[in-house]
């Protein structure tokens, strides 16, 4: 039996669910193939950064690829299309790949499911990308949860899954392998942000410095990170979010890792049980957009979808450049444009700014951050932007609003953060340095920097900003007595697909 792998968002030989089936199923007669999506390329929120991540994750997967006697065949167009077609080229039998979970790539396996069973091909697709995938766990009515407390608590009575051993042998094929395409030929230009090293080797790299604590600084990572992961400059993170992204490392292997290192050291227990519950975070904003796809599109609570947002484009301009008056949140725009990724607790911040500040929609902002991050997913952008902007699933979050200036002194305490991406602030004191615009002039003038020139003076006032956010809110709230969606999707299975954990 020939199986032909369509590798997507796994690209990796390392705990790869359905190439892992193939190798098993084919007695290794596997064939490795992708297929470049024009559709995709055409994605209102693509980001270069994404695509130059892909490039470099594809351009060490062919060569691993290569040196186990193969080559990864490469296709462009319609995956319905090229891979009926390759798949007869390559006498394959059937077709292994790990599904997606996003509205229109659904649609889009679907249809590709479809077309090779009209084709005479078997099928056989896999959960890949989650600890817990959709629909295997519900609530005690059988519907989908919507709080993440609830949610957490019924994953972690299933057990964590096992990776799935690395594939070191793959067939010879006469399928094209041509060279990748670059970024020029795709249409794209090279963005500012520096590249991020990308592939499966720097994955479990960057997984092996935070499990060992030897990153730039003694002891970060992994044995810092209940205690740390909110600061910002401290490296007390995994900066694995690209690679779960697209797959360049399972994250079965990531849980194990993190386990295995709490076994052998008590001391990390807290934060390996912290770390497992960020990732039960990512999974259950999948689920969300799973079961509720219309939160792509709009508010999960509908009567949000009425809300009134002011804000002006000089705003948003303002926001988007990082020179907004408020250093914290300057900082996270600009970390933003200079590496494609931006710290977490940040993300936060920025997001409650623009939406409870500047009192504009949580979409433009999601946007944004689509168009710029290397590591944008469509689920967990979204869950988190409707959670800053309180539209999605807690019980009564618009009334949750940063304050720009208490979250910088909180988690930048000495302003390492802020001073690293707002230079022209350097010599600004810590008292100081998360509101500039209080200092005695005569700190300021010691400082060296022109406020409303140097760093501009702060382009609204919090407290006014904050008064008009609850009341745009509360008014779109009294419009509406319905709180939950109505219709979530239930989860199905097409006769003839097989998905297996």
């Amino acid at each position: 039996m020939r199986i032909l792998h369509w590798f997507r968002k796994d690209l990796r030989l390392d705990d790869n669910p359905a190439l892992s089936a193939a190798a098993r199923d084919a007695s290794d007669d596997v064939v490795p193939f992708y297929a470049s999506d024009p559709a995709w390329f055409a994605r209102a929120d693509i980001a270069a950064t994404r695509v130059r991540f892909v490039l470099g994750a594809l351009a060490e997967l062919s060569a691993a690829i290569a040196a186990r006697g193969s080559r990864l065949a490469l296709a462009h167009g319609d995956p319905a299309e090229v891979l009926p077609r390759a798949a007869r080229a390559a006498n394959a039998d059937a077709v292994y790949w790990n599904d997606e979970y996003e509205p229109a790539l659904r649609e889009r396996d679907d249809r590709v499911e479809r077309a090779l069973e009209a084709a005479g091909v078997k099928t056989k697709r896999f959960h890949d990308r989650l600890l817990v995938p959709p629909g295997f766990v519900m609530n005690g009515t059988g519907n989908p949860y919507t709080i993440y407390t609830p949610f957490r608590n019924a994953c972690e009575a299933l057990p964590t899954p096992e990776p799935h051993a690395r594939v070191e042998r793959l067939a010879s094929h006469a399928l094209p392998s041509p060279r990748l395409a670059t970024f020029e030929r795709l249409g794209f230009t090279e963005p500012a942000s520096a590249p991020w090293p990308a592939g499966e080797s720097h994955a479990h790299r960057r997984l092996q410095r935070f499990l060992g604590g030897t990153g730039p600084e003694p002891g970060a990572g992994l044995a810092r990170y209940a205690t740390d992961r909110d600061f910002p400059a401290v490296p007390a993170t995994s900066q694995l979010s690209a690679d779960l992204k697209f797959g360049t490392i399972g994250i079965r292997r990531v849980a194990h890792g993190v386990l295995g290192a709490a076994a052998g050291d008590e001391r990390l227990r807290d934060h390996a049980a912290k770390f497992i519950e960020e990732l039960r975070w990512r999974d259950f904003f999948a689920h969300v957009l799973w079961h509720f796809p219309h939160v792509e599109h709009g508010a999960f609570r509908r009567e949000f979808d009425a809300l009134r947002w002011g804000g002006t484009d000089d705003e948003f301009a303002a926001w988007c450049e990082g020179r907004t008056g408020f250093p914290i949140v300057d900082a996270g725009m600009r970390e933003l444009a200079a590496t494609g990724l931006m710290h977490n607790r940040v993300r936060m911040i920025v997001a409650s700014f623009l939406t409870k500040d500047l009192l504009i929609d949580w979409r433009r902002g999601e946007r944004w951050f689509m168009t710029h991050l290397v590591d944008g997913d469509l689920a967990s952008n979204n869950g988190g932007w409707q959670w800053a902007a309180g539209t999605g699933t807690d019980a009564a979050p618009y009334f949750r609003i940063f304050n720009p200036v208490l979250q910088g002194e909180r988690f930048d305490p000495v302003g390492r953060y802020v001073r690293r991406w707002c230079p022209e602030l350097m010599l600004v004191t810590d008292d100081f340095i998360h509101r500039p615009w209080q200092a005695p002039p005569p700190l300021v003038a010691e400082a060296g920097v022109a406020l409303g020139k140097d760093y501009p003076l702060p382009i609204v006032d919090h407290a006014q900003r904050r008064e008009a956010a609850l009341a745009m809110y509360a008014q779109a709230k009294a419009g509406r007595a319905t709180e939950t969606p109505r219709s979530p999707r239930r989860p199905r299975s097409r006769p003839g697909t097989t998905r297996e954990p």
